[in-house]
């Protein structure tokens, strides 16, 4: 039996904004809205489709070139290449209205159609070129590697409120990050999936499950992920799923890999020639409301900004298996030591770039604790000026008794909820702190606690935008040991008063 012991009433109409911070960081840079074209094969087949790539975030058309044998490959298989340079951090429309141009001049190019394999988020440019910006007359066919065509919850997490500095910092808050938070994806979705031109072009998408070794680059954004299902460390398996596409291959892939020739090419190119496709899902798809939809609590997060020296507390509580802790910095060569409640200390942080991904150019310094002590753990870091996250997963009995609920209405209720067998569910509290931004300008976050035996509190209209929602809960479980995790969550409302999340 669950328990609502905390009911959050959002009274307010929003639409997202398109545009959002700038900055972005990538390496090498492309030169957005040029392409070129590959080596052409000693004979050209007229039967093969040229294909052209297309990079994905904060990335260029170097992606499939450098330390990637994708180009080769197609060489060596007779295809003619073209490479496509998007903006690395902008949105799908503004990507989406240059890759239609694009993809026009390449079609006249080659004389012939296309096929277009894309990475990431270049998967949901493409669909936007061809659905909306009419660019379908030039494509057979589209395969997507690793696309978040729902968005990724690490959008989300960087534009929380624990979160957002460090991703302000290293740049990575801007219209690319913004347009992928997940409620924006599903709003984006009901806009496309129900358009008339989603059926022009067959869509064939794969999905890795893997986030690397221990301390590896996508590690973290892997275990983060982990509450929302199997993931490649960036994208989870559902978001990369659209129910009219057929699902060509789910393998032991992270982020990076999938994109590699020696990784994909053979199994799509059985799919490169299709110009035909079975759209018979398709007519029977619809949108739920979504009502009811929950997920766990892994992670107690925590963040800012500090100058010298600054400690954190890690609560344990009973019983918990596994501690992993992760520090997201600017910095690398941050001097941290983690002390249990006994003084234990422990200073063996592995230490690793993100190399991929939301938060691309951050370092990762990563700890795992088997069977950690119950109570006060902390953290100290030394650094003469960082921005950081703090993400502590548990691996715990208690993770599935929490979870926040979105329910639909004519207003939106954001639930906090709880299980009746570990947890004392009069000690639960959580305070919820949100984040507006709409059309560059962040409103003030709204703080709200419960207190005694309020049960609901409204929230002001701030008008039309993405609300984001860091709920940090603090709490005792049955055996009166203390605990706290941190939720995170993205709701969109358009003009007109439609709720949208996922």
């Amino acid at each position: 039996m669950k328990k609502n012991v905390l009911l959050l009433v959002l009274a307010c109409i929003f639409i997202l904004p398109l545009n959002a911070l700038a900055g972005s960081k990538w390496d090498p840079p492309g030169n957005p809205g040029e392409w070129y074209a590959g080596a052409t094969p000693d004979e050209v087949d007229p039967a093969k489709s040229p294909i052209v790539f297309v990079h994905g975030f904060n990335s260029s058309s170097f992606t499939w070139t450098e330390g990637n044998d994708m180009d080769k490959i197609a060489y060596e298989n007779g295809y003619e290449t073209a490479f496509i340079d998007l903006y690395p951090d902008k949105n799908m429309w503004d990507n989406g209205k240059l890759l239609a141009e694009m993809l026009e001049d390449v079609y006249h190019h080659f004389g012939k159609k296309l096929v277009v394999v894309a990475h990431s988020k270049g998967g949901v440019d493409t669909q936007t070129a061809l659905v909306h910006y009419n660019a379908h007359p030039y494509v057979n066919s589209v395969i997507t590697l690793g696309s978040p065509h729902h968005g990724t919850q690490l959008a989300d997490l960087a534009y929380s409120k624990w979160a957002g500095w460090l991703a302000a910092i290293i740049g990575l808050k801007n219209d690319a990050t913004y347009s992928v938070q997940t409620s924006y994806m599903s709003y984006y979705r009901s806009e496309t999936d129900r358009h008339s031109n989603v059926k022009q072009n067959p869509l064939y998408t794969f999905s890795g499950t893997s986030w690397g070794s221990f301390g590896g680059a996508l590690y973290w954004g892997g275990l983060y992920l982990k509450q929302f299902g199997q993931n490649d460390g960036v994208i989870t398996v559902d978001s990369t799923r659209l129910p009219y596409a057929k699902e060509v291959k789910k393998d032991n892939w992270d982020h990076q890999s999938i994109k590699n020739g020696s990784s994909t090419f053979s199994l799509f190119r059985p799919y490169l020639k299709t110009s035909t496709f079975d759209f018979h899902t398709a007519e029977s798809y619809t949108y739920e409301d979504d009502t009811n939809m929950s997920e766990p609590a892994f992670s107690y997060l925590h963040g800012g900004a500090y100058r010298d020296m600054t400690t954190e507390t890690i609560i344990v509580e009973d019983s918990v298996k596994k501690m992993t802790v992760s520090w997201i910095s600017d910095k690398e060569s941050t001097n941290l030591t983690l002390n249990s409640p006994s003084q234990k200390e422990y200073t063996d942080f592995i230490v690793n770039e993100i190399s991929e991904g939301i938060f691309k150019g951050a370092y990762e310094y990563t700890i795992e604790i088997d069977q950690p002590d119950a109570g006060n753990w902390e953290i100290t870091a030394v650094q003469t000026m960082e921005s950081y996250l703090l993400n502590t997963v548990y691996e715990s009995d208690i993770n599935k008794e929490l979870s926040v609920q979105l329910n639909k209405g004519n207003d939106l209720s954001l639930s906090i909820q709880s299980g009746d067998h570990k947890i004392d569910d009069n000690q639960l509290e959580a305070k919820v702190h949100v984040e507006y931004i709409n059309n560059n300008v962040k409103e003030d976050g709204i703080i709200l606690s419960k207190q005694d035996n309020e049960q609901s509190v409204t929230f002001p209209n701030h008008g039309e935008g993405v609300y984001n929602f860091t709920i940090d809960l603090n709490g005792l479980t049955k055996n009166g040991h203390p605990f706290q995790r941190s939720i995170i969550k993205s709701v969109y409302m358009d003009s007109k008063g439609n709720i949208y999340n996922n």
